[in-house]
């Protein structure tokens, strides 16, 4: 593979993109942030706290929500044994749909993708507290640019004339970092240099790769990861033009309303999972992830908001 490692400070990204003018990265009225940790506080009035008899759960849609429902059912049934409540898999299509199911009440617990956590936490009410790690600790993916073998592109430069599939506009790794660094990197820009497309999903664009429906796509290599190993595609079919820093990974957290015992029982119970001989371990070990590890949304997305920043990104809710 040709893989460029990339050494890009974010903010000289910001500054040579000239994007900076009007986002708006405000938490909307409806949630108070007392403690002055960008989250969702707890609200103040008892009454508004709740603890429904069955908890909604979701997995980010990044792939086939019915492949997941299976892979997450055992870590469900430790979180019903942890919390004495009943839980149920949410199948997600989208992300708005997701947002949205948190904001109206309807989702409990959720793992976010890394670029809708700032849209989740800002306008659904979304406290993360963990994410996927490996047994040492470390933790995150990287936003690959791959194409197939005979496009005709061989380096970032060489996509001008050509199409280029983003996953949903809310996705890190499938639509803002790549913007970002296209603009800021390359001075390549959509429309102009290059034709977008919208896939949906990363296994989509991956798979739209593989298959020569899109010339070139932008995608989180966690997911090209466990697609090669499931052999869902063949790593003669992929090549690799471009790879950025690391990011932080998926985001799992509660709606910010759940009764503080509930959320310290919902902590509980990531942090207790023994994955050892579980469809979690069999699926997210190929990414090299092995356990639960605290996180702060102030400090682990501090480069993801960075990016939104150059890319200009509201999260102003309707």
């Amino acid at each position: 593979m040709n893989t460029r490692k990339i050494n890009l400070t974010l903010k000289s990204a910001i500054t040579a993109a000239l994007l900076f003018s009007g986002s708006s990265l405000a938490m909307d009225s409806r949630y108070e942030d007392r403690s002055g940790n960008l989250v969702a506080d707890v609200p103040s009035d008892q009454s508004e706290w709740i603890s429904p008899s069955t908890l909604i759960f979701a997995y980010t849609p990044v792939e086939d929500p019915a492949v997941y429902a299976d892979v997450w059912s055992e870590f469900l049934s430790h979180l019903e044994k942890t919390t004495g409540k009943k839980v149920r898999f949410f199948p997600v299509q989208n992300n708005a749909a997701q947002i949205e199911a948190m904001r109206s009440g309807r989702l409990h617990i959720a793992g976010f993708n890394t670029g809708s956590t700032p849209l989740a936490v800002n306008c659904a009410g979304f406290a993360p507290f963990t994410m996927m790690a490996a047994e040492d600790g470390s933790f995150g993916y990287e936003m690959e640019i791959i194409t197939h073998p005979g496009s005709g592109i061989e380096k970032v430069e060489d996509l001008k004339g050509k199409n280029l599939a983003f996953t949903s506009q809310t996705s890190n790794s499938g639509f803002k970092a790549p913007s970002a660094i296209l603009n800021a990197e390359y001075q390549l820009k959509p429309e102009r240099d290059f034709t977008p497309a919208f896939s949906g999903a990363h296994d989509n664009s991956i798979l739209g790769v593989a298959h020569k429906d899109y010339d070139a796509a932008a995608i989180a290599n966690s997911v090209l990861n466990r697609m090669l190993s499931r052999e869902v595609v063949k790593e003669d079919q992929i090549k690799t033009i471009y790879k950025s820093q690391t990011f932080p990974t998926t985001a799992y957290g509660t709606a910010h309303n759940l009764s503080p015992e509930l959320q310290s029982k919902i902590q509980k119970a990531f942090f207790t999972f023994d994955w050892e001989g579980t469809k979690l371990q069999q699926e997210f070990e190929r990414n090299g992830e092995a356990k639960f590890v605290p996180i702060t949304y102030q400090e682990h997305w501090e480069v993801i908001r960075t990016i939104d920043t150059a890319n200009n990104v509201s999260y102003t809710c309707s």
